[in-house]
């Protein structure tokens, strides 16, 4: 059985070249600790994940647990599906721990770290929930922009605030918020979505006064504020001078981010370099790229993309290509992902041509086996369980230094 060690795979993320580290343990159990690129895929779900995330046979994969004995049987599943480089890490979980390398606990770390980088960084203006509160209350001229998918939103959202999922923000905000004297704040359940989404429109210079809601709907309900439940206020139709102007600006922010733009016949032969993994996400919302998309390509929403890129994107080091119809929203996904370190380009056309439809053949949410629950989901969550989750948001700059992997920037 091929292995390697910690340092080995170390040493792949900072030299950028491709490696999958996946954990082979139950999402709870992940959510404990791992490494910070390590992506979840538990042996019950390598038959139909892996072929969808892990998109080049050839890639190199090693599997690791904490001592539970899954990963002689994962080794045979990946080879059985044509995956030619699997290895294990040697010692597994222990052996990392031992080295004295960062575990990084919840999910989607890396991401969220990133997130709280980048406030760090830029010193993202907020304001907190009994701010808002107030600023509510007295009618004043705001307007609330929730960046989570829009099933969060419906199940709980801040009052008047309307669904912008995130990529959408500027091409939306400008919409919904067209008066230079209104304030805009952008929430989002914790941190991270809303830390981005507001940076977001600050980088693309709208000249509104952009906030963020300090802590989101965790930290709105920690104030003993009140949620509505169902809402359905949403983005209406974009009209061709918004979405021009959107494009403009955020087209300057990937320019800035060292984004670069392809045609079609570029991306061909970034597809036909058999050595590379090359992920295409169409970053559009769900009922848009159903509706026609380009052939080869999966639906990622880029708010959603930019919070959760290892469950996309779980190949560190691979090439990205974003595609979006007006432009904007994949520019300023691509300016994040460049920032996290990602070799990220925005095709500049396709969607002319012939389109293909119907919903993106990603894999479903999972059943509950298993799976940790977020402090951030639902609306029964213990008060204590919120205040840890945010205390841990608030430690992740300091572990990404102590870590020393990530390579991440700001612009």
């Amino acid at each position: 059985m091929s292995r390697l060690s910690p340092h080995d795979v170390r040493t792949a993320w900072l030299l950028r070249y491709e490696i999958a580290l996946i954990d082979l343990r139950s999402e709870h159990a992940f959510a404990q600790g791992h490494p910070l690129f390590a992506a979840q895929i538990p042996p019950s779900r390598i038959a139909e994940e892996a072929p969808i995330r892990l998109p080049r046979r050839d890639v190199p994969i090693v599997l690791y647990d904490d001592g539970e004995g899954l990963v002689d049987d994962a080794i045979e599943q990946f080879r059985a599906l044509g995956f030619t480089e699997v290895s294990s890490l040697t010692g597994g979980l222990q052996a990392w721990r031992d080295a004295g390398y960062e575990l990084f606990q919840d999910v989607n770390s890396y991401s969220k770290a990133f997130g709280e980088l980048v406030e760090s960084r830029r010193h993202t203006p907020s304001l907190a929930a009994p701010d808002v509160q107030a600023l509510i209350d007295e009618k004043a001229d705001i307007r609330i922009l929730d960046a989570r998918r829009f099933e969060e939103y419906a199940t709980m959202s801040i009052p008047t605030g309307t669904s912008v999922p995130g990529a959408e923000l500027v091409v939306g905000a400008p919409i919904l918020a067209p008066d230079p004297d209104t304030t805009i704040i952008v929430n989002c359940a914790g941190r991270t979505r809303s830390i981005i989404g507001t940076q977001s429109l600050i980088n693309a210079g709208l000249p509104n006064r952009v906030v963020a809601l300090r802590n989101g709907t965790i930290g709105w309900t920690l104030a003993g504020q009140q949620l509505e439940n169902g809402q359905q206020r949403r983005l209406p139709p974009v009209d061709q001078g918004a979405a021009a102007e959107a494009r403009e600006r955020a087209r300057q922010v990937a320019y800035r981010a060292g984004v670069r733009h392809i045609d079609t016949a570029a991306l061909k032969r970034l597809g036909a370099d058999g050595r590379r993994t090359l992920y295409r996400f169409d970053v559009r919302q769900p009922d848009a790229f159903a509706a026609g998309h380009l052939p080869g390509f999966r639906n990622a929403p880029g708010g959603q993309l930019v919070q959760e890129t290892d469950h996309f994107a779980p190949v560190r080091g691979a090439r990205i290509v974003l595609a979006d119809d007006l432009g904007a929203r994949a520019d300023m996904s691509a300016s994040w992902l460049a920032q996290m370190g990602w070799e990220v380009y925005v095709l500049e056309s396709g969607f002319e041509g012939p389109l293909e439809t119907g919903a993106s053949d990603a894999f479903p949410p999972r059943g509950p086996e298993g799976r940790y629950k977020r402090p951030y989901e639902g609306t029964d969550n213990p008060q204590a369980a919120m205040q840890a989750y945010l205390d841990w948001e608030f430690g992740l700059v300091d572990q990404l230094e102590r870590d020393g992997t990530h390579g991440f920037y700001v612009i």
